[in-house]
């Protein structure tokens, strides 16, 4: 799974290629499920790339509760295009969520260490994710969102088993074109990032808390002994 990333900077590139000029944008070092997170969607309307906030966790259109979102954070990319949850919002809207890394935490004896993966150059990137306009009968209206999972590649399995799908910039205009709507044209996709394209590091507990928002949190771990 995905449950927390950070977003130090938005990709220049993913700007420039849909002609976009980038939002301001505050670096974000631990975001959490629940938050707001900036991405790039189709407008409902004009069915042309927008930068927008959504909420990290998906609340389908047709949920009688907004609170289903929180179970929703991730859509598992294997099913995503059979469940009911998701089946709508890979045909019609896919979104990519900028990030600068990930974090997962491996069993260290009764304990969980963190650790932080990223691209091995350093650049920020894209998740592929979901996402969905829901309206309460009061006329409260939520955008969000749920990033899709894979398979974890060799580097990244002896901590998870799961890790987001990134999209690169290769694939931004597939992803993101609203006239692709079979699940199968993009299906190759959503396969594990190659294993030199990672690299990772054990960070502080520190990161533990989804209120701790610094660089602090992406800091490697110091080695005591």
């Amino acid at each position: 799974m995905c449950g927390r990333f950070a977003c130090n900077e938005i990709p220049k590139p993913l700007a420039d290629i849909f002609n976009l000029i980038l939002p301001p944008y505050q670096p974000r070092y631990n975001l959490a499920p629940s938050q707001q997170l900036l991405a790039l969607i189709n407008d409902p309307e004009t069915s042309k790339p927008i930068f927008h906030a959504l909420t990290w966790g998906l609340v389908p259109f047709w949920a009688k509760d907004k609170t289903i979102g929180q179970r929703m954070i991730n859509a598992r990319a294997e099913t995503a295009a059979e469940k009911p949850s998701f089946r709508a919002a890979i045909r019609y809207r896919r979104c990519l969520i900028p990030a600068s890394g990930f974090y997962e935490w491996a069993k260290a004896g009764k304990e969980k260490q963190p650790y932080y993966i990223h691209l091995a150059d350093n650049q920020p990137f894209t998740f592929g994710g979901l996402w969905e306009i829901w309206e309460s009968p009061e006329g409260e209206v939520i955008m969000s969102c749920a990033i899709l999972t894979t398979d974890a590649n060799q580097k990244l399995s002896p901590i998870h088993n799961r890790m987001p799908v990134i999209i690169g910039p290769d694939n931004w205009q597939l992803w993101m074109d609203s006239k692709v709507q079979v699940p199968k044209e993009i299906a190759h996709l959503l396969s594990p990032c190659a294993d030199e394209l990672i690299s990772l590091y054990p960070v502080g507990k520190y990161v533990n808390s989804p209120r701790s928002d610094g660089p602090e949190c992406v800091q490697a771990e110091q080695n005591s002994g």
